[in-house]
């Protein structure tokens, strides 16, 4: 009998299903931020150098909103600051269009900012304390699936919606945010059984325990010799330098691979939009099943795999000159995102000590950050001036770097336990 691909899915909760669900109905729902520069370049006439800052300003507080939804989700609970972040972006996002000058639109998008990237930590914290370890690549794989999908339909129906009027933009994505809030309101149950087999579980006593739905979702007491903060953990800051290399490379995807194909290819503009339509169905068809297969596997391995994947992927763009090789190229860092990225996330819920989880999300989101806002000017940069070989060259030079040192991190030993089994 043929093995069940799907099969690392099989026994989730109910509340993993209903989280997963706001994740894909609010991703769903993602229109204003792509076309947030066409919206103030046509309608509120601002200039493409202003419309282009009003995104720095979004990148900007996204960045200081990570540490405090993570400081946030470790006292008010993980289940509240997701609701909250969804309420008040999408309340904010029906008074958008009332801004009329450019200073007040620059503290919309701010505060916009702020409120919309602060379901990131929260929502990371949330999947790992509801499932248990051996679960959990296969679990952030299928929130991941869930973002892909929403993002796949929300961006295509706001063009739809821009062509009649931005203001279709703000009210769609305000009102599925809004919906996204209900359903984690409504639908969630009034108590939530934390799944046993976590490793930091202290005794059988605690196993079953139930939570409150308007209580913080939080796992019995660490050990006290892993009650670090973030930024004192030896183990998460080696993981960060480990991590943003491999992060750097990956968002050359934004900036760096679209002025290579148009600029130095030669190749049309449909061909880099054909690019998100190929990633996007590998990721959907192949990720789920791909992280349910290696869900025994060690992180560190699964790390520096996905890690030279990027390298490999994007370095091969200095040899590639022709469309076929573009495609092959993108089928190999897709692999890679889709191993890397429910790993790391894996591994950051992992070192994080139970009552400061959301403080390590926060930091871990953060370095995605941090490598959106460095990487594409990097690779631009690079590329202009000494040209496509360096540039690629340089990508492959930093996810075998980053592979090497994922090949060091530790484990708290849920792996050993599975491999004993």
């Amino acid at each position: 009998m043929a093995m069940n691909p799907w099969r690392g899915l099989k026994g989730l909760t109910r509340e993993v299903w209903i989280l997963v669900a706001a994740t894909f109905v609010n991703r769903a729902g993602t229109m204003v931020l792509p076309f947030l520069v066409l919206y103030l370049t046509r309608t509120q006439q601002v200039s493409g150098g202003k419309a282009a800052l009003a995104l720095t300003t979004y990148g900007i507080a996204a960045l200081m909103a990570m540490p405090v939804a993570g400081w946030l989700t470790d006292r008010a609970g993980a289940l509240g600051v997701i609701r909250a972040s969804l309420f008040f972006s999408g309340v904010l996002l029906l008074l958008y269009p009332l801004g009329r000058h450019f200073p007040s639109i620059l503290a919309i998008t701010f505060i916009f900012a702020i409120l919309n990237e602060s379901v990131r930590p929260p929502s990371l914290a949330l999947v790992s304390e509801l499932v248990v370890p051996e679960k959990r690549k296969s679990v952030f794989a299928l929130n991941r699936l869930a973002v892909n999908l929403g993002m796949s339909i929300g961006p295509a129906v706001g063009g739809v919606l821009a062509a009649y009027s931005f203001r279709w933009l703000f009210f769609a994505d305000g009102i599925t945010s809004i919906l996204a809030g209900a359903v984690l309101t409504f639908a969630w149950p009034k108590s939530a059984r934390v799944k046993p087999g976590d490793p930091q579980w202290e005794d059988a006593s605690d196993l079953g325990r139930e939570i409150e739905a308007d209580a913080p979702v939080l796992l019995p007491a660490a050990h006290p010799a892993a009650d670090l903060r973030a930024f004192r953990n030896p183990r998460m800051l080696y993981f960060l330098v480990a991590l943003i290399p491999a992060q750097l490379v990956f968002f050359q995807f934004t900036s760096t691979l679209p002025l290579f194909l148009v600029r130095h290819l030669g190749l049309p503009e449909a061909i880099y939009g054909t690019i998100f339509t190929l990633n996007t169905l590998l990721i959907v068809a192949l990720e789920v099943p791909l992280n349910s297969a290696m869900e025994k596997w060690p992180h560190a391995r699964s790390l520096a795999l996905g890690a030279i994947l990027y390298g490999v992927g994007y370095g091969s763009y200095a040899l590639v000159n022709k469309a076929w090789g573009v495609y092959l190229a993108v089928v190999i860092w897709t692999f890679g995102e889709m191993i890397f990225m429910p790993t790391s996330s894996a591994y950051a819920a992992e070192i994080a000590p139970r009552e400061r989880r959301g403080e390590y999300m926060g930091l871990y989101t953060m370095s995605f950050s941090v490598a959106f806002a460095l990487g594409p000017w990097m690779g631009a940069t690079t590329l202009g001036r000494w040209g496509p070989r360096v540039v690629w060259g340089a990508t492959f030079v930093l996810g075998s770097l980053s592979a090497l040192l994922m090949t060091r991190i530790g484990s708290k030993g849920g792996h050993a336990r599975a491999a004993e089994s």
